[in-house]
């Protein structure tokens, strides 16, 4: 039997001043962590145990972060083909890292079903050790009133359900909108004007959501007249967001009242934990490399990049005890540098590019497109309240037809439909070299806010090849 070394305590799995260390003490920490990590998969991981035995590993091939590189790494679709496969099944271990606190889902999976995160009670007190240090990042103390507005909905949602640990873990207030698609039998969910109310009526601090329903709150909010002054951050994740999107939200906050108003993106998944900026532009900081180990690979031949480099970003738990997973492939293309941050001074490694999703990244009419940038280059079009962008064939009833890139367009009030037009019509030109169909709908018509959990900005129609 593999020796377990004991990281039961927290003295024992973490240091004083963590993010401010020396690299070489925090990898010292992190080789050791994750020694014991690898050794209770070997143990009792059904799929990393059956990965090391085909590739003849045993738990002291891997002694440190450097020797993840034997692994290979594991995708989204490992994953979702057997989550089951992936929960430590340990009868010895302590009560606290056996006993289940809650489960969390994952979205999209070959069964179209959500696929479950499980949360031990360990796991529970990790993440809001971890909540803690996220809330210092962002100077959210006690006397703030966080206002969550990520939708209820049918499987539980990471953020949904996070967002009171955060609050519980600094002590600040919270209310929760529920917003969400309605239920046909139990009326519990608000619509966006109630959120709007609920933000104006305690005084909210912070705003936490989707980027897009937050948009859409302080949109709904200038309409209503509502009372925002209160209110100085806008912490958003789920969906990547340009510069020009952030300087819109900051634009209606100031409208509203907010005075040096302050909006902050967290990246992030169910999967893993947040990873967040101490002020904008600073680039997304590990909060807790005793928790998470982040690298970043070659997307083909997975070799793993040295810091300034982009590649495919992997994540490895390293004190997980419900649902562990070793070199994650999150699906995003990122740059991470291990410099010290020029604004906070924490020494914990930051991404330093906006993510990429690699399904953001599609051919067109025989063009490759960054799909990213062409949102970037929308949301800089003045008078565009909404769009969306879809791929389709241009006949729907012949899947060999030409692919057809449509933008779907909702206009401000006052706007002219036809310099909106030409606006898009031109800039996605310039961004895709693909010329697309321009069609004008309600804004509700794109992105009902009552709706999915996120607004799905790019749809792909085209059959699975």
């Amino acid at each position: 039997m593999v020796a377990i070394p004991d990281v039961t305590t927290a003295s024992e799995i973490t240091l004083p001043n963590l993010l401010y260390r020396p690299r070489g003490e925090v990898k010292q920490l992190q080789d050791r962590l994750l020694r014991s990590t690898v050794a209770l998969c070997y143990r009792g991981h059904p799929y990393y145990r059956r990965v090391m035995q085909q590739h003849g590993l045993t738990p002291d091939d891997i002694r440190t972060t450097d020797d993840l590189v034997r692994l290979p790494p594991t995708s989204k679709k490992d994953f979702m083909a057997d989550p089951e496969a992936f929960r430590l099944q340990l009868t010895d271990l302590p009560l606290e890292q056996r006993v289940l606190w809650e489960v969390m889902y994952t979205t999209g999976t070959t069964s179209a079903q959500p696929s479950p995160i499980y949360t031990t009670t360990w796991d529970h007190y990790a993440y809001l050790f971890h909540a803690a240090r996220c809330s210092e990042i962002l100077g959210i103390t006690e006397d703030d009133v966080v206002a969550n507005v990520f939708p209820l909905t049918a499987y539980p949602m990471g953020a949904y359900v996070r967002a009171p640990h955060t609050a519980a873990a600094t002590g600040a207030s919270i209310v929760t909108s529920n917003p969400g698609r309605a239920h046909p039998d139990f009326p519990i969910h608000r619509s966006l004007d109630d959120t709007v109310r609920l933000i104006e009526r305690h005084h909210a601090t912070m705003i936490w959501g989707v980027a897009s329903f937050v948009r859409r709150v302080l949109m709904r909010a200038q309409e209503l007249g509502a009372d925002f002054s209160s209110l100085r951050t806008c912490s958003i994740t789920g969906e990547a967001t340009s510069n020009a999107m952030r300087d819109d939200m900051r634009r209606r906050m100031a409208e509203l009242g907010v005075r040096d108003p302050r909006v902050l993106n967290r990246y992030g998944s169910t999967e893993s934990s947040s990873m967040l900026e101490c002020r904008e532009g600073s680039g997304w900081h590990n909060p807790s490399p005793d928790q998470v180990f982040l690298e970043v690979v070659n997307a083909d031949s997975h070799a793993r990049q040295p810091f300034g480099t982009a590649g495919s970003l992997l994540i490895t738990h390293l004190i997980r005890r419900g649902t562990v997973l070793l070199r994650y492939a999150l699906g995003d293309i990122v740059t991470m540098t291990d410099e010290q941050c020029p604004h906070c001074g924490r020494t914990s490694e930051r991404i330093i590019t906006q993510p990429v999703r690699t399904k953001d990244i599609v051919k067109i009419k025989g063009m490759l497109v960054n799909l990213d940038l062409l949102k970037e280059e929308l949301e800089r079009v003045p008078g565009l309240e909404e769009f969306q962008v879809i791929i389709q064939k241009s006949d729907p009833g012949d899947p060999f037809s030409m692919d057809e890139l449509l933008l779907r367009l909702a206009a401000s009030d006052g706007a002219s439909p036809d310099e909106v037009s030409a606006a898009c019509a031109q800039r996605t030109l310039a961004a895709t070299q693909v010329r697309p169909r321009l069609e004008f709908v309600r804004r509700d018509d794109i992105h009902d806010p009552t709706g999915s959990a996120k607004f799905q900005r790019i749809v792909d129609r085209r059959p699975v090849p």
